[in-house]
């Protein structure tokens, strides 16, 4: 974070150095050397009886199993009463939190339905072909029995101070190690916890959505000749003062604006998705079963079995979060006096993140690329190959979709920006100026953000938000067992 922040200075105080490449173009020359950095580190690979496959990846599969098996497969019998807690029929003793279960929701889910679910989902079909996404959809199905674990944790071991909450990893590890004797352990796990997801959303939550709504917007206007082209300073800019706006108004304001942006943004593009599905109708049964064939035997260049499932459980936890405990953080705000209810509702999440749109999304990409097998033969990636495959029936489709990726990415940063805030004040306490350093920070990280290409910005984004998993997950490793023993009184209740 010094560094960007540093290098941000330099482009104020240096401006020469841009030569001929451009403020956009030098800022990108710069950033991405640090971006592959911290990418290589994070996804390095091992092999396994001569497979090899990055960690990382592995580490949260192995979580949503292990959380799965202790649950006895939440995913099942659990949705019948997420759906009962959402419509508001929690009858759950003394309602402490901030905010109501549907808000905490819109709030979890507007910081997981994000670009990930347009741009991410076509980067794992450029990578993996289509067979990734089966694998995006059993990433989304073991997310949800993860999702319940952590935020269940975070409603036990929340904080309510004056009527403020704080939950999240960085509370429930110190608290929970500490009631098993490890105390120091535990204030680690959180301390480091706390200070990754201060990186993770600047650069997952923030830097990525601001840089695929630029490049959508760029789309739409014409493309390359588009006058917005070289102006990713301004557009972020505009975006980050529109942010700036929402997030100084704390948790309240947030849920505020989310719990009518969620929705929308959602109708917007479920419908653009159905009507382009409508369109190419014919294709979809061809589609579906490219989807499950390539699944296990993919074509030769998307390396592997292994490498095509490995793709698409990356984009799915990408995108669903499940395992990182971010959504845990808005989870806790939660009004209920029964921590597992929240669990419950967040298991909502990765099924409409990445079992629903991300399916949607893929399947809009297959048909028109069948429509069209010119469109996987281009050098397009992330929401650039998305917006074509929209536009492939309907060219003013683009417009809509320019809208519903504006809402999408909006909606992620501020919900992130709670996120990193809440991390923020951990380490370095709750004073408000020391809240509004850590906003500005992250609303220059915006600027950056649709300053830089997509390749430095994946590498960036996806390191910095899976790294998140390493604490969290052993704290579900040592904690998950209560929450397993708490499940089996709520039933039998």
């Amino acid at each position: 974070m010094i560094r960007a922040i540093l290098l941000l200075m330099s482009i104020v105080v240096a401006p020469m150095s841009w030569g001929n490449l451009g403020l956009d173009a030098w800022v990108d020359h710069q950033f991405g050397p640090i971006s592959a950095w911290i990418s290589g580190v994070v996804f390095s690979h091992v092999s396994v009886w001569g497979i090899s496959f990055p960690w990382i990846v592995v580490w949260l599969v192995l979580a949503g199993v292990m959380c799965s098996v202790l649950l006895s497969g939440i995913q099942v019998f659990g949705l019948r009463e997420a759906w009962r807690l959402v419509l508001g029929r929690d009858d759950s003793p003394a309602p402490l939190g901030e905010v109501s279960h549907f808000q905490a929701l819109t709030t979890a889910i507007s910081g997981t339905v994000g670009i990930g679910n347009i741009g991410g989902v076509a980067v794992a079909v450029s990578l993996g072909g289509p067979g990734a996404t089966l694998w995006m959809i059993v990433g989304g199905l073991l997310g949800m029995a993860t999702k319940f674990m952590e935020c269940s944790l975070a409603v036990v071991y929340r904080r309510i101070d004056q009527g403020t909450v704080t939950g999240g990893p960085m509370v429930y590890l110190p608290e929970g190690f500490r009631q098993l004797g490890w105390p120091r352990l535990g204030q680690f796990l959180g301390t480091v916890y706390a200070v990754l997801m201060v990186c993770a959303c600047l650069g997952a939550g923030n830097m990525f959505q601001s840089n695929q709504a630029f490049h959508q917007l760029v789309f739409a206007t014409g493309g390359v000749s588009s006058w917005f082209a070289d102006k990713g300073w301004l557009v972020g800019g505009c975006m980050a003062v529109f942010v700036g706006c929402v997030i100084i108004g704390g948790i309240r304001s947030i849920v505020r604006v989310t719990e009518k942006i969620v929705p929308l943004m959602a109708g917007i593009y479920v419908l653009s998705a159905g009507v382009m599905l409508g369109f190419n109708a014919h294709f979809l049964p061809q589609a579906c079963a490219l989807i499950w064939t390539q699944a296990f035997t993919p074509v030769a260049l998307k390396g592997g079995l292994v490498g095509v499932m490995m793709i698409g459980f990356q984009r799915a936890f990408f995108s669903n979060e499940a395992g990182l405990g971010s959504a845990a953080i808005a989870h806790a705000a939660a009004q209920t006096g029964e921590p597992l209810t929240q669990g419950f509702v967040a298991l909502l999440e990765p099924f409409i993140d990445t079992v629903i749109i991300c399916t949607l999304t893929e399947l809009v990409i297959t048909t028109a690329s069948l429509q069209s097998p010119a469109l996987m033969q281009s050098q397009l990636l992330g929401i650039e190959l998305t917006s074509q495959a929209f536009t492939s029936q309907l060219s003013f489709f683009a417009q809509p979709l320019s809208i519903a990726v504006f809402l999408f990415a909006f909606s992620t940063m501020i919900s992130w920006s709670y996120y990193g805030l809440k991390a923020w004040q951990i380490l370095v306490g709750p004073a408000r100026v020391k809240a509004q350093i850590f906003q500005i920070v992250f609303c220059v990280f915006i600027i950056l953000g649709s300053m830089v290409q997509l390749k430095s910005v994946v590498a960036f984004s996806d390191a910095c938000l899976f790294i998140l998993s390493v604490p969290n997950v052993i704290g579900l490793y040592f904690l998950g067992p209560q929450i397993r023993a708490r499940l089996k009184r709520y039933r039998s209740a």
